[in-house]
């Protein structure tokens, strides 16, 4: 998905090819707490949805953040 991907690269500070499903924030030295906020905020204006506390906090990887954004209706599997 390549705004996701795009949002992730920026805020980030990553490589596109470093991205997956698997990437958590554990083996990302940039994703720590303000960044996470960073991206929570991005990915709201960008894909034009709110998300609740609960999926903020449920988040514990890429895959988890396209599960989120699917459950807002947003095609996932767009290139």
């Amino acid at each position: 998905m390549k705004q996701l991907n795009s949002i992730l690269m920026r805020v980030l500070n990553i490589e596109e090819r470093t991205i997956h499903d698997g990437l958590t924030p554990f083996s990302v030295k940039t994703w720590d707490s303000l960044n996470a906020l960073i991206l929570v905020s991005e990915l709201e204006k960008s894909f034009s949805v709110s998300f609740t506390m609960e999926e903020v906090r449920s988040v514990k990887c890429v895959g988890d953040i396209k599960q989120c954004l699917k459950n807002h209706g947003i095609d996932t599997n767009e290139k």
